[in-house]
């Protein structure tokens, strides 16, 4: 049976629709019809009709229409295409009958295999093709068709929506269903590079037939069961399925047989219907079943997320579509085929015998039908067809105006319309651009689609397995790149029972913050396995492919999932240890002051005399100024603390030094010059000891000067010694010149050493040498112990090992060369005079 529609009118644009499936039965195909697409009829209809009576388009023109039916199938449609061109009442390609009304241009078609064969047809003959559905970049970059346009965006962007979907929920590894066809192969063809590029991975790849077989159900069925096995058991709980209808019509098939065919227990969830799987659907899929699908559940698609054509709704078509009933307009021919299996029924004149319930009545209720089997809101597919309509219409107005205009200035107040040619539409539908009725602007590319684009839509089903479609997102292809994609999360319902949401889908679990991933052998890159983070770096977010270094400031907490501040560690006067070395720098610096008094007070007596006032002075007051050079290691360091703690206290203790080299060569020289005519004794006196002390120390001041004038030492951070503290510390600038004044002061003391050690055993009664060489060993067994604790020490303690050093050196001089002589003046006073220390030289 043949089924088409003709709406007589002055000019004709002619649709060409799939409104019929074929399903393969043996030998007998069987044409069911998809009562679903019959909107897309009243679409047309409804847009001509609203123009036909709106007098500010076309006036005093009618439009009238022709609509055949190309049964999903490649031979009717090119038959169907040639018959919209040019039969009348017998087929004779390249004849045009008069009869008929001038087509000026063709709606159609829904499939991308639809399209191409349409436009194999029309463009020989420059006949505007408006496709409404589906049509690859691919195609029609081999074969340019200049006379076709698309009613609906590219493609393409449909697959930047996909990504940024599946980026925004982290979705990375998914399931893809395909049409098996040209279509679905460049659909896995584009998308599948731009997932990996995005660290996603497809779980799996089905393809679903293009035609549906019923020779052997047994067999049909146990090969589903064993595609089962493949995804709707699989871990990846999202599903991107792109195809047509019939894709969908397969898929429920599928999980329909598996609800029915394996019996699952009471405890298992409720909408096991769905497998557990999010779908996302493409906008060339309508979810449309036939009428053999009845007692199938819609609800095992409850949550879907849609991309849609762009649609608004328009009142007056819902108006519209309820006047509909099976005598509402001649020439209809698929309506009672449709009202047949819409409701079930079947009309009385009709060859197969019916029962009185059965027939039907002419008063059903279109709205009263589930939404799988008809909807009564624009779907997308039927606003790009009445926007279709529009844009013809509105092109030959523009056409129509400005011919009138022409002809009533030539011929005065008589109008008349010049004859359009379909070729001649072109010009103007390039650079057409104007709002329909519902505000939405129709305007087209260079490439000839529509510059619009895409709705995303929830899928929210009904026990009575009914639906709506809740729009939650938009996809435009005027926002920046990256930006294209807006999602209401909150507006989602999203599949009932789920343990989580929204759901995840992925391989194995994230690796959490402090963990990197490990790609397993043999797999996707998207599975993978967990691995801490090595020591010393960390990892701040999700599956992260590499652990990162904290900055030079900042260390890894415990976890390694974040970086925490390093503490700046310095010796401050509030530490316990600052404390207590203060104490005693300042206790040994009181002590050097009542030892210094105690020697102001008793100048006169003989033993001050007799170990040179002068000498005893100078190295008591350097003494002071070691045990006070230590405070300046205490505190942060700065720019003046670390230019004169270390150089004052080598100078000053090069001064203390040089004033026991001075005291012992004294007694040497004297001891030497004591016989008569001796050379030596032209340098005894003052002058000697003077000499030593400045001389010596002008070395060691020479030294400090070139080394401040070389590299000087300066506040440093030093970031990489400890894990989680900044030294604040001084830098010596110049390592060199340091271990210079600490080996000139070392030089010093052992010639100090040296020359105490020959003179301990000479006959004098104030031979200060045994105490002398007692404190140059104290100093020496000091320094040298503090170079490799130097060396291996880090932080504050390097500090505090400094201070030791200067408080143990220094007090070991204080306590072994003034202590015995403040123990004689102050409690042994009797030892303390001129004739008791003759008497003991006696």
């Amino acid at each position: 049976m043949r089924l088409d529609w003709r709406w007589a009118g002055r000019s004709a644009p002619s649709w060409l629709t799939r409104l019929h499936c074929i399903l393969h039965n043996g030998k007998n195909p069987a044409h069911h019809l998809t009562t679903k697409f019959y909107q897309h009829i009243l679409a047309l209809v409804f847009a001509i009709k609203e123009i036909n009576t709106n007098v500010k388009i076309l006036p005093n023109v009618t439009l009238g229409f022709h609509i055949h039916s190309s049964y999903f199938d490649a031979r009717m449609t090119y038959r169907s295409t040639l018959d919209l061109l040019f039969k009348s009442h017998h087929f004779i390609p390249n004849y045009l009958c008069s009869v008929q009304k001038k087509l000026i241009g063709v709606i159609g078609g829904l499939s991308s295999d639809t399209s191409s064969c349409m436009a194999d047809i029309l463009s020989p003959y420059k006949v505007p093709q408006f496709s409404y559905g589906s049509f690859e970049s691919a195609v029609t970059d081999e074969t340019p068709f200049p006379s076709f346009y698309r009613m609906v965006p590219n493609e393409a962007l449909q697959y930047v929506g996909i990504v940024q979907l599946l980026l925004r929920f982290s979705w990375r590894w998914v399931g893809l269903i395909t049409m098996d066809d040209e279509g679905g192969e460049h659909f896995l063809q584009a998308l599948e590079p731009m997932l990996s590029r995005k660290g996603i991975c497809a779980a799996f790849i089905e393809r679903a037939p293009r035609k549906l077989h019923f020779d052997n159900a047994e067999e049909m069925i146990r090969n589903f069961y064993s595609n089962r096995s493949n995804f709707l058991d699989s871990k990846a709980n999202v599903v991107i399925i792109y195809g047509e209808p019939a894709t969908i019509m397969w898929l429920a098939l599928l999980l329909w047989t598996r609800t029915v065919w394996i019996p699952l227990p009471e405890s298992e969830n409720p909408e096991r219907s769905s497998a557990g799987k999010v779908w996302i659907t493409t906008a060339q899929i309508d979810f449309a079943f036939l009428v053999f699908q009845k007692n199938f559940d819609i609800q095992m698609f409850h949550g879907a997320l849609s991309f849609s054509i762009h649609s608004n709704e328009i009142s007056e078509f819902q108006k519209f579509l309820r006047i509909i009933h099976p005598a509402w307009a001649k020439g209809d021919g698929f309506i009672k085929d449709f009202w047949e299996q819409a409701f079930d029924c079947l009309f009385p004149n009709s060859r197969e015998p019916t029962k009185v319930e059965d027939r039907c009545t002419g008063k059903e209720r279109l709205e009263s039908v589930p939404a799988i089997f008809f909807e009564m809101s624009m779907t997308g597919h039927s606003y790009s067809i009445y926007n279709a309509v529009y844009t013809v219409a509105h092109v030959l107005h523009i056409m129509h105006s400005r011919t009138a205009s022409h002809n009533a200035t030539e011929d005065g107040n008589r109008q008349t319309y010049l004859h359009v040619e379909p070729w001649q539409l072109h010009s103007f539908l390039r650079r057409t651009s104007f709002n329909n009725g519902v505000g939405d602007e129709i305007t087209f590319n260079e490439h000839g689609e529509l510059t619009a684009g895409f709705d995303i839509t929830n899928l929210v089903t009904f026990p009575n397995n009914s639906y709506v479609r809740v729009r939650v997102g938009r996809l435009d292809v005027q926002s920046p790149p990256g930006k294209e994609l807006t999602i209401h999360k909150d507006r989602i319902q999203w599949l009932r029972g789920l343990p989580q949401l929204p759901p995840f889908s992925v391989c194995n679990e994230f690796c959490k913050p402090g963990f990197i991933r490990i790609k397993k052998d043999g797999e996707k890159f998207c599975c993978y396995t967990c691995a801490p983070c090595p020591e010393g770096k960390m990892s701040d977010k999700e599956d992260m492919d590499y652990c990162m270094t904290c900055p030079e400031d900042h260390y890894p907490n415990k976890d390694q999932d974040q970086c925490i501040p390093k503490i700046p560690r310095f010796l401050s006067f509030g530490d316990t240890l600052s404390i207590i070395l203060a104490f005693w720098a300042l206790s040994f610096s009181l002590i050097v002051a009542l030892m210094f008094r105690i020697f102001i007070k008793y100048r006169d007596s003989p033993i001050v005399k007799a170990n040179n006032r002068s000498l005893t002075y100078v190295l008591l007051i350097s003494l002071l100024l070691c045990f006070l050079c230590s405070l300046l290691f205490i505190g942060q360091p700065n720019q003046v603390t670390c230019l004169f703690r270390q150089t004052a206290f080598g100078i000053i203790f090069s001064i203390a030094v040089s004033s026991i080299l001075a005291k012992t060569t004294t007694v040497v020289i004297v001891f030497m010059a004591s016989s008569p005519g001796n050379i030596f004794q032209k340098w005894l006196g003052k002058r000697l000891a003077h000499s030593v002390v400045i001389s010596c120390s002008l070395v060691q001041v020479g030294i400090c000067a070139l080394w401040l004038g070389i590299s000087p030492p300066f506040p440093d951070l030093d970031m990489q010694s400890l894990t989680e503290e900044i030294i604040v510390q001084c830098n010596e600038g110049s390592v060199t010149m340091f271990y210079f004044v600490l080996g000139y002061m070392g030089f010093l003391a052992t010639v100090c050493l040296i020359v105490a050690f020959l003179a301990r055993k000479l006959p004098d009664t104030f031979n200060e040498a045994k105490f002398i060489t007692f404190s140059m060993l104290v100093f020496c067994s000091v320094w040298l112990s503090f170079v490799p604790t130097y060396l291996s020490t880090k932080g504050k303690d390097i500090v505090v090992v400094e201070i030791f050093s200067i408080l143990a050196s220094s007090a070991g001089l204080l306590g072994c060369i003034f202590l015995p002589k403040c123990y004689v003046i102050i409690l042994r006073p009797e030892l303390n005079n001129k004739g008791q220390l003759i008497k003991k030289k006696k």
